[in-house]
C-alpha cells in the first residue's frame, strides 16, 4: 500500500471514527479522563506520542482535538499500524467542569496497548504538571434562615 492510499486510509478512518464518537462517547474504546484541562492534555498528549513514544505524527487537530499518528509496538518494532487519540472536552462527568476525555484507538492491536498508552499520558501529565488540583465543592452563601411565616397557619 503507498503513502497516498495510507493517509487517504488514515482520514477515512478517522472520518469513520468522529461519527461513531458523536454518539455514545468512548464505548468499548479506551479512554482517561483528564483533570487538567484542555491545552495541558493536548500539550501533553502531543509530547507524548511524537518525544517520549518517538511516533510519526500524521496529522494533527488541537482545535478539533485529534492526533493520528503511526504506531509501532514494542513488541513488534518494525510493523505499524494507525493510531489515534482524540480528546473530548466536557464529556465527563465529574465535578471539574474542564475534564477531558482522551480516547485512545489502536484497532489492529489489542486493546492493552491502548491501555498502556493512556496509562503513560496519565503518567506523565502526573509528573510534569503534579497531582491534580482537588475538586472543590461549589461555595454556597450563608444566608440565615428566613423562619416560619407568621402570618401562615400551623399545622
Amino acid at each position: 500500500m503507498g503513502i497516498r492510499a495510507r493517509s487517504v486510509a488514515l482520514v477515512v478512518g478517522l472520518a469513520a471514527s468522529l461519527v461513531v464518537f458523536t454518539g455514545a462517547v468512548a464505548d468499548g474504546k479506551s479512554s482517561y479522563d483528564s483533570p487538567y484541562g484542555y491545552d495541558r492534555t493536548w500539550n501533553a498528549t502531543l509530547r507524548l506520542v511524537r518525544v517520549d513514544l518517538g511516533l510519526k505524527v500524521i496529522e494533527k487537530d488541537d482545535h478539533n482535538g485529534y492526533v493520528l499518528f503511526e504506531y509501532r509496538s514494542s513488541e513488534s518494532s518494525k510493523k505499524t499500524s494507525s493510531g489515534s487519540l482524540e480528546l473530548i472536552r466536557g464529556s465527563t462527568k465529574s465535578a471539574r467542569p474542564d475534564d477531558v476525555r482522551v480516547v485512545a484507538q489502536l484497532p489492529e492491536m489489542p486493546r492493552s496497548h491502548e491501555e498502556v498508552l493512556l496509562d503513560e499520558l496519565a503518567r506523565k501529565m502526573r509528573t510534569e504538571y503534579g497531582e491534580p488540583p482537588e475538586v472543590r465543592p461549589p461555595v454556597v452563601p450563608d444566608v440565615p434562615d428566613a423562619g416560619t411565616d407568621p402570618n401562615e397557619p400551623s399545622n
